[in-house]
């Protein structure tokens, strides 16, 4: 009983998340600031979501530190983001060898 429970539970909440953007919003937004800040929300709570991670998935902070910064090169290079993860994941791993 308590599963159904959890399962109604996460449909609500998950249905009220979708819906109060349309009870608040009737209008278009014109305001300038408020479409930049609804703009990037979604960037800052990815980021503020992964990075803690990162940075505490390895156990060692050096290779976090070396898998983080060869990801933001590839990345910057744009390349694509089976490369960037896989040698991100490559050099940490290679890095904990060494420390």
């Amino acid at each position: 009983m308590s599963i159904a429970i959890y399962i109604i539970v996460m449909a609500g909440v998950t249905y009220l998340i979708r819906a109060l953007p349309f009870a608040f919003f009737r209008k278009k937004i014109t305001s300038k600031f408020l479409k930049s800040f609804l703009y990037y929300v979604p960037y800052a709570v990815l980021s503020a979501m992964t990075i803690p991670a990162i940075f505490y998935s390895t156990g060692n902070i050096y290779t976090a530190i070396a898998g983080t910064g060869i990801a933001l090169v590839l990345a910057y290079f744009n390349l694509p983001l089976i490369v960037v993860s896989l040698a991100a994941a490559l050099g940490a791993f290679l890095t904990g060898f060494i420390f």
